[in-house]
């Protein structure tokens, strides 16, 4: 008996060939060497953010300046993320630095410049008697040693006869503690404790010690021209003696120094 054979035609073969292609593929995805899927065989967009091993994405995958801005979440980089001076003058933004971000005491003296504190910035009744530096004038109180009070004096009359005098005072504006040494003075002339008019405007004296610096006068005694008397620790005061009948009269400036 004659057994009959299959015949081959088109649909078997067809058939026959994608069975060996199925079976072909899945073999030569399964044996795959490593390193065999480049960049060139991945398709655009097939590596989506899904596909990616939680931490597959480290630091040294990244490319520099590849995260920009716009690619940051809310609070993503926090204090324990920023370096030992990344953050200079010019990475502030105006207005960035407020009140309630500056923490008590960290604003020193030498962090201020000059002129940073003007008369607008401080409050009502800031400045205090105990925060004014030595050099400055007390407002209260006995003038402070080394500081120097001046001023300028101007006395004189008519006289009938000659002998006639006539007295003026003057004030220090804050008293001495003690009563200082009185030195007067004739135009030009200069002592020990008295260096005279610096640039003609400034009179000086060392401490301890009362200046009166003539700098004009007209028909006052030879002898006596101009005397100082009811010296204190407040101020002082001036007699002039005339000469002859007739106007007589001193001015000129003065200057004392606290010891």
């Amino acid at each position: 008996m004659r057994i009959p054979r299959p015949q081959l035609n088109y649909a078997n073969l067809i058939a026959t060939l994608a069975l060996f292609v199925a079976l072909g593929g899945v073999a030569v995805a399964a044996g795959l060497p490593k390193n065999a899927v480049g960049t060139n065989q991945l398709k655009r967009g097939a590596v989506s953010a899904a596909k990616l091993k939680r931490a597959a994405v480290t630091s040294g995958k990244i490319a520099p300046k590849a995260v920009s801005a716009g690619k940051l979440g809310a609070n993503a980089v926090l204090p324990g993320n920023l370096g030992d001076g990344i953050i200079t003058t010019n990475k502030l933004s105006d207005g960035a630095v407020i009140a309630s971000k500056i923490k008590n005491g960290v604003v020193t003296t030498n962090k201020l410049n000059n002129g940073a504190v003007t008369t607008a910035k401080l409050g009502d009744g800031s400045v205090t008697l105990g925060k004014l530096a030595d050099t400055v004038a007390p407002l209260l109180g006995t003038l402070k040693s080394g500081q120097t009070l001046r001023g300028v004096f101007d006395l004189g009359d008519t006289a009938t006869a000659a002998g006639d005098f006539t007295r003026g005072a003057a004030s220090f504006q804050f008293p001495l503690l003690n009563q200082p040494a009185v030195t007067v003075l004739k135009k030009g002339e200069t002592s020990a404790n008295c260096s005279g008019l610096g640039g003609g405007t400034t009179p000086g004296a060392t401490g301890g010690n009362l200046c009166v610096y003539v700098t004009e006068s007209v028909n006052l005694d030879e002898a006596a021209p101009l005397i100082a008397e009811n010296n204190t620790r407040l101020g002082f005061g001036l007699v002039a003696k005339a000469k002859a009948a007739g106007e007589y009269y001193a001015y000129g400036q003065w200057a004392v120094t606290a010891p």
